[in-house]
């Protein structure tokens, strides 16, 4: 006996079923570039091994800015002590004077380090003989490949009693000038030092921007009456913009941390009024006064102050001329 099934009576019918549709294979996506360079992402495994070893893994030890910590103790200190540390170079005076310093030094090396390499950059492409080009950037290039070391040794030779700067200075009848020995030189010399180590190889990006800058835009000024220096102005400077931009932020993230080692090198006590900065007087309390916490407290502090003035830099840049790091 057969069983027959009537139809829904009209208007009851549900709505058509349909297929689900397949979700995107986004880990699938993400794995096969993995897969298919895994040759390019190998090289990236030093690196990031370099930055976790000896750039995150040492922030573990600013703890002791707020723990007492002593040699052959506990690595993380033996007892926590708050703000103890902070109060105290706060209310140091000396701390205050290599504050100052360092806002001087590392102003002056920003306001003298960071143009000169865009007016040497421009002035090279202009020049149109390929081997005085090549010559001069050869000079320029050649005291970055010169160690800390020897740089300074240089800068005191020069400028020792005896040295070729004091003999030029007694051919017009001048008394030999103490330069290292006097505080109210040493900006002078750690800036002079600074710009002719670190000015030939800075052109080096600038260059590299100037090459992406279309011709057509020299052609076009060229043809409104402009003339070079105008064309500079207009045309050169801002198609190099971006780059200027995202150099100076990332120099002014290392305001704060003027040149230890240069410092270190070139300074003594005599000239610790204009001299001392706050590397240097952190290297002095932590390694030479075994002051490891109150070093570490005060390296803390520079660090924020870093922070602080990369981020507003970049947020400032942003705004302002739409360019930025992030």
């Amino acid at each position: 006996m057969s069983t027959t099934t009537s139809a829904p009576p009209p208007g009851t019918q549900g709505p058509p079923r349909t297929k689900p549709e397949p979700r995107p294979a986004v880990h699938r996506g993400r794995r096969r570039p993995l897969r298919r360079d895994w040759q390019l992402y190998s090289l990236a495994v030093l690196p990031l091994l370099f930055f976790l070893v000896f750039r995150y893994l040492p922030m573990i030890g600013n703890v002791i800015a707020f723990r007492r910590f002593e040699p052959g103790g506990s690595m993380f200190g033996e007892q926590w002590v708050g703000l103890r540390y902070v109060r105290m170079f706060l209310s140091d005076p000396t701390f205050w004077q290599v504050f100052r310093n360092t806002l001087w030094l590392g102003g002056l090396t920003l306001v003298f380090c960071f143009p000169i390499p865009i007016v040497l950059a421009l002035l090279l492409n202009e020049v149109r003989r390929h081997s005085l080009k090549r010559f001069v950037q050869s000079v320029s290039y050649l005291p970055h490949f010169l160690s800390i070391v020897i740089v300074a040794g240089i800068t005191m030779q020069i400028l020792a009693t005896d040295g070729p700067v004091n003999h030029a200075l007694g051919w017009f009848g001048h008394d030999p000038i103490r330069f290292i020995q006097e505080p109210e030189w040493f900006r002078t010399i750690y800036v002079g030092s600074e710009v002719w180590q670190t000015a030939g190889w800075g052109t080096i990006l600038y260059l590299a921007a100037l090459t992406t800058i279309d011709e057509d835009l020299y052609e076009a000024a060229r043809i409104d009456g402009a003339n070079r220096w105008q064309q500079i102005w207009h045309v050169t400077l801002p198609g190099i913009r971006p780059t200027m931009i995202t150099l100076l932020i990332l120099n002014i993230g290392t305001f704060m941390a003027v040149g230890f080692e240069k410092v270190l090198l070139l300074y003594n006590p005599l000239t610790y009024p204009t001299a001392d900065v706050i590397s240097t007087y952190v290297y002095r309390a932590g390694v030479e006064s075994n002051s490891f916490s109150y070093a570490a407290a005060i390296g803390l502090f520079e660090a924020v102050i870093g922070l602080v003035l990369i981020t507003s830099a970049n947020q400032l840049s942003r705004r302002t001329v739409g360019t930025s790091l992030w």
